[in-house]
């Protein structure tokens, strides 16, 4: 709708009271603020992305006055929404507790309760450093207020573009600011409407501005909805999360462990875990050879200036483990013969395969030509955002470059989505959406000509998949945009999968070459895909979205058997042993535990079939099926039950 000057959001939007904030000309503005003559206006309510944010910026603020009642010393850092919630950082003598917690959530319900207002005023800098005389961090802010957006972690909330701004808690009574911050807003009407339906979930330790030579701070993080319900349905998906954890159920499966002999972001798969590994891999291949894949082996490190042609050592440096620097013969008073080289941790695959495109002449005959390999990199991750499988520092990628002509390129790459969407689906998970990332400005090769014809291309191919498209601006590598496949697992959060990148840049710089029909030498344009981006990452992924109980393909043990007492041992070897004829990886569970108790850890260790044996059975040559669920299905005659695993394992339907 269009306004008239001086209307108010607050009155446009008098009736709705889920309204929270108003978009006035593509800008979030509060509810109270004039607005000009011919204004696009729209309303954003409470449960939106954008009133979520605001709402939960809101109660960051409640929870920083509440703060600042419990302890009057507190210095104020900064305090955004992010995902799900918020948090606010401070200076503080001791760290707070959990029992702090708690007396802050019904300190901050009482201001709530209060109605505060929250009240924006322009001001001018002096007038900002007044009102933030007792606050030095945000004094800081104010001097980095014209290089906000390169000042750090958060700086744009407080001090971005514009006017400088305040934020006052008004007491509805009195009309007196009780507390104030600096802030760029917008903010909800008033407190009441943050409800009941927050909570701090914790606490820890953070640097000022995310920087770690800087003063170490204390945040709390918390979160808040707009309704009870919704509050309580996000601390079930939290808890189920948290159960969920792929490093908890890896110590309790028995599937991978971290190690501190071996150091941050370096897993071991131990047994069990490792045939989930060898499986996922081994259909992966099988997979990759029907579809046209030839299989390529590279080395684990390599001369650096392999990483100088390929321009990772200008763009990628930081992501790399320093240099070793070998091969230096000396005299015998220490001279230098010979000088070394840097030899370097591979951080990928791409200039490896180029050479491999490279050792000899190449036929346009030969293209598509798809290099595939399971390939052992290194990179650089900081201690602090390593975390279990899902961030590390040695990881195997199944990485594949594919060669082709220019001719051939929105055929392949069409190709390459489908066969990624078809092959992630095989592993159990189906929702997706894509992603274009595009050029950084600020971090590319090639000319820009070559640079939209290779995003076109790609937005073409992603558009005729039919699955919603989402832009990334500025997301590509340094040498061509991306498509990658984001998955949403059984919780329903997003994961970052595949990735199929679109490069006219490297081909150049290692000057490949095939020879056309015509005779002519060519350059082949170069398609980069990781389908699981890392083994162990997808391995991480795969845990928390089965829980741990992976289908039976995959399991590590797919049939247990358990013998109703010691009398049926050898029944139950029996058809043990004709289930591993078969492949099937199945054992007899024939320790000293009592019958219910074997159940019972079958069930902890998530064995997709148990196999029961006791005397009606093995007189009528069957055995007992017991489901994950707890239902089961007696007397199957023990060649149906073997066939029904075979066949569940072979279809992958369990």
């Amino acid at each position: 709708m269009k306004v008239t000057t001086g209307t108010t959001g607050a009155e446009l939007f008098f009736e709705r009271r889920d309204v929270v904030v108003a978009r006035v000309d593509g800008e979030l503005k509060d509810l109270d603020q004039p607005l000009a003559e011919g204004a696009e206006v729209e309303g954003v309510t409470i449960d939106s992305p954008d009133g979520l944010n605001v709402l939960r910026h809101s109660t960051a603020h409640v929870m920083a006055q509440a703060v600042q009642q419990l302890r009057p010393d507190a210095k104020l850092g900064i305090g955004p929404y992010i995902t799900d919630g918020f948090y606010f950082d401070f200076d503080v003598a001791e760290p707070f507790t959990p029992e702090d917690l708690k007396t802050l959530e019904k300190m901050m319900l009482k201001i709530i309760n209060q109605n505060q207002k929250f009240v924006r005023r322009v001001v001018s800098e002096d007038e900002a450093r007044e009102a933030m005389k007792n606050e030095p961090y945000k004094l800081e802010l104010l001097g980095k207020k014209n290089e906000a957006a390169d000042a750090g972690e958060g700086v744009n909330v407080e001090v971005g573009a514009g006017d400088i701004t305040i934020y006052d808690n008004v007491d509805r009574k009195s009309g007196d600011s009780v507390w104030c911050d600096l802030c760029r807003g917008p903010h909800l009407p008033n407190t009441k409407l943050i409800s009941n339906a927050f909570a701090l979930t914790r606490s820890s330790a953070a640097y000022w501005l995310g920087n770690q030579n800087n003063q170490q701070l204390q945040r709390i993080y918390g979160t808040a909805w707009p309704t009870k319900d919704a509050l309580k349905a996000y601390q079930e998906r939290i808890a189920e999360a948290e159960r969920r954890d792929h490093r908890k159920l890896g110590a309790e499966l028995d599937l991978f462990s971290f190690p501190d002999e071996l150091g941050s972001g370096l897993p071991v798969f131990h047994p069990k875990g490792g045939i989930i590994r060898k499986a996922m891999e081994d259909y992966s291949r099988q997979r990759h050879v029907d579809a046209g894949y030839e299989f390529v082996y590279t080395p684990h490190i390599t001369k650096g200036h392999l990483y100088e042609v390929s321009g990772h050592l200008d763009w990628y440096r930081d992501g790399m483990f320093p240099a070793m620097h070998i091969d230096a013969e000396h005299n015998e008073d220490g001279t230098v013969r010979k000088p070394g080289q840097d030899y370097y941790l591979k951080p990928m695959n791409c200039p490896m395969h180029n050479l491999i495109f490279r050792s000899r002449g190449r036929s346009y005959r030969e293209l598509p030509l798809r290099l595939f390999e399971f390939g052992s990199v290194y990179r650089y991750e900081k201690s602090g955002v390593v975390h279990g499988l899902t961030r590390v520092r040695g990881m195997t990628q199944d990485d594949a470059h594919i060669y082709c002509t220019r001719e051939q390129m929105k055929d392949e790459l069409t190709t390459t989505l489908n066969f990624v969407l078809g092959l992630l689906k095989d592993y159990g998970l189906d929702d997706f959406y894509l992603e274009l990332s595009t050029k950084n400005e600020d971090k590319f090769v090639g000319d820009d000509a070559t640079w939209e014809e290779a995003t076109r291309t790609l937005a073409e191919v992603a558009e005729a998949s039919g699955l919603e498209l989402v832009p990334d601006p500025g997301g590509a590598a340094f040498y061509g945009p991306k498509i990658s496949v984001q998955a949403k697992d059984a919780l329903g959060r997003t994961w970052q999968m595949s990735t199929i990148q679109l490069d006219f840049n490297l081909p150049e710089r290692f000057e490949l070459e095939f020879q056309a029909a015509d005779g002519t030498r060519q350059r082949p344009v170069m398609i980069h895909r990781a389908l699981f981006g890392s083994v162990e990452r997808f391995m991480g992924v795969l845990t928390e979205h089965y829980a741990g109980a992976f289908p039976a393909w995959l399991a590590p043990v797919q049939v247990v058997g358990i013998p109703v007492a010691e009398a049926f041992n050898d029944y139950m070897f029996d058809v043990v042993d004709k289930l591993k004829a078969a492949g099937i990886r199945a054992e007899v569970d024939i320790s000293s535990d009592r019958f219910p108790k074997k159940i019972r850890t079958a069930s902890k260790d998530k064995i997709p079939f148990v196999l029961i044996a006791g005397g009606e059975d093995a007189e009528a040559g069957a055995v007992s099926f017991r489901f994950r669920d707890g239902s089961q299905d007696n007397g199957v005659p023990v060649a149906e039950a073997v066939q029904r695993i075979v066949d569940a394992v072979r279809n992958r339907t369990s």
